[in-house]
């Protein structure tokens, strides 16, 4: 099974950074990936990933243009970023195209 990992982030914090990283987990689901997406906003850090997630994952996704803290836990890793509103919109084809790309490089 694809491990995905992700942060998602957005200026405010309030609305699409929940829904981005909501979307993606359910995609996921339905994809039959392992998706477990951190959201960094106003309120602080939200389901926090840590070490041994990152350590594991097949690649990490970015769904933010915005500076993401904590990103020393990626090390080493293949990192994607994609616009939070693409990943809110068609989040099903964000996974398969960030999977497509890690298993092609």
């Amino acid at each position: 099974m694809t491990n995905i990992v992700g942060i998602s982030a957005c200026p405010a914090g309030l609305a699409h950074t929940p829904m981005a990283a909501k979307a993606l987990e359910k995609a996921g689901e339905e994809l039959g990936y392992h998706v477990k997406m951190e959201q960094q906003g106003s309120m602080g850090p939200v389901n926090v990933i840590n070490q041994d997630e990152a350590d594991t994952a097949d690649f990490v996704l970015i769904a933010s243009d915005q500076k993401i803290t904590g990103m020393e836990r990626f090390k080493n890793k293949k990192i994607l970023r994609v616009d939070i509103n693409v990943c809110i919109k068609a989040p099903k084809a964000v996974l398969k195209k960030c999977v497509s790309t890690v298993e092609g490089a």
